[in-house]
């Protein structure tokens, strides 16, 4: 076993979620082929026995593992599953630093690292292994099937393809060539900002107080992110931000090109009033385009349902936990 960073972990409950009493919860750390050492909550159903099925779960991009990625693994756990929920490399209670940056490669590696984890646990069967990526994540745990033969179904929710967005901005309302060499020009600018400074500037959280004309969208981070309902101080939606440099890389790194030859089972879904609803039709369109396997691929498109309501369910407990569990059940 690679050895592991010391981290400094959170022993008390500190979730956006109510402890269930079907799971037994602990903290784990395991490394990645970076040597980064990654911190994740585990989830076992009580009174279970033989090997586990086991699903890795992480994202948004920009939260942490007590917030929506933690929920959906300890509810997978009540319904059977043994699952973890990791904070990707440089943010929560994981290693890496610089702190808050972000990388197409290491963190499709995090992923991997975590069914590095889950393979080689004695409870788990290792031929029976999945994985959820919410928002961003959603991105990264496509693009990891697509690269992880070991994983044998893939849930994407609510997801954003991260290099699509950092390249094209909002709904490609800025994909031009001009655009982006502005863009990349500022990045640039900053670079040596932070190099004279010492330190990187923070490129800001959901915006709040929350301007009265802010997009939809804008209003629906701000519901989840700053309120009692999805805040926690290590996310860094719900403070800080990214460093402003942070995400750089993703601009020219299309992370879903091989999708269309995943083998795996991949379920993609979505809310139909999401802003982000694009990104989801688009990436499964994309994955079934020549694809010799598309038996085992779907679209689920969740009516009336917005972009966080797919993190917790919103206030019609949207998330579609039967499904998962059925999907799951059948492919792992």
């Amino acid at each position: 076993m690679m050895k592991t960073a010391e981290l400094n972990l959170t022993k008390e409950w500190d979730k956006t979620f109510p402890q269930s009493d079907k799971v037994n919860h602990s903290k784990v750390t395991f490394v990645n082929r970076y040597g980064i050492t990654l911190a994740a909550d585990l989830y076992v159903p009580k009174n279970a026995s033989g090997k586990l099925p086991a699903i890795a779960v992480c994202g948004p991009f920009g939260a942490v593992k007590e917030q929506c990625s933690g929920l959906y693994a300890q509810t997978m756990a009540e319904r059977g599953f043994l699952t973890i929920a990791f904070d990707p490399s440089f943010t929560g209670e994981s290693g890496g630093e610089p702190r808050y940056m972000a990388s197409p490669d290491i963190n499709t590696e995090d992923f991997m690292a975590a069914v590095d984890y889950l393979s080689l646990n004695d409870r788990v069967d290792p031929d029976r292994i999945g994985i959820i990526g919410i928002c961003g994540w959603g991105g990264m745990a496509i693009n990891t099937a697509a690269l992880d033969t070991r994983i044998k179904a893939t849930v994407a929710s609510t997801m954003y393809d991260m290099t699509r967005v950092n390249a094209n901005g909002y709904f490609d309302s800025e994909d031009s060539e001009e655009s982006r060499y502005q863009r990349k020009a500022a990045l640039c600018a900053q670079r040596l900002e932070d190099y004279k400074n010492g330190s990187y500037k923070l490129g800001g959280g959901v915006i709040d107080p929350l301007p009265e004309d802010a997009p939809y969208f804008v209003k629906d981070y701000h519901d989840y992110y700053k309120t009692d309902r999805g805040y926690h101080p290590r996310s860094l939606n719900s403070n800080g931000g990214w460093n402003v440099i942070g995400c750089q890389s993703f601009m020219n790194q299309p992370i879903l090109r091989y999708s269309n030859e995943i083998r795996s089972a991949v379920l993609v879904m979505h809310g139909d009033k999401a802003h982000s609803c694009y990104f989801g039709k688009d990436a499964y369109a994309n994955m079934i385009k020549g694809n010799k396997y598309t038996d085992n691929k779907e679209l689920l498109l969740i009516p009336g349902a917005s972009h966080t309501d797919l993190y917790d369910g919103g206030k019609e407990h949207v998330i579609p936990f039967d499904k998962l569990e059925d999907f799951f059940q059948t492919n792992l």
